[in-house]
């Protein structure tokens, strides 16, 4: 059990975005080191999982997490929201204990 949430919202998105992508691609979500709180999303299209990559489906929507990533990523929810301020996929994430203004980045 992986314990990351893809929405519904969120894998219409990744469809639509990975439509034009060969046949397996889907979105890589991973953790690194950096941005004002210490740690940051990169969020991006991949053509296919890595052999260690945790994969989430929903829907036919593909989520590729590293095996490295994946402890910050636990119990948290990828969804795609349409705000005023801009389109994005937003990562709602329990283990951040805080963030910066943007969202951008997180500690733990």
């Amino acid at each position: 059990m992986t314990d990351i949430a893809l929405t519904a919202t969120a894998a219409e998105r990744i469809k639509s975005i990975v439509a034009a992508e060969p046949a397996g691609a889907g979105l890589r979500v991973a953790v690194e080191g950096g941005g004002c709180s210490g740690f940051q999303y990169e969020i991006g299209v991949a053509p296919s999982a890595n052999a260690d990559d945790v994969v989430i489906e929903r829907d036919g929507a593909r989520l590729f997490v590293d095996p490295v990533s994946l402890p910050f990523l636990l119990g948290s929810q990828v969804d795609w929201v349409d705000e005023l301020i801009g389109a994005s996929f937003k990562i709602k994430n329990p283990n951040a204990t805080s963030a910066c203004g943007c969202g951008v980045s997180f500690a733990v």
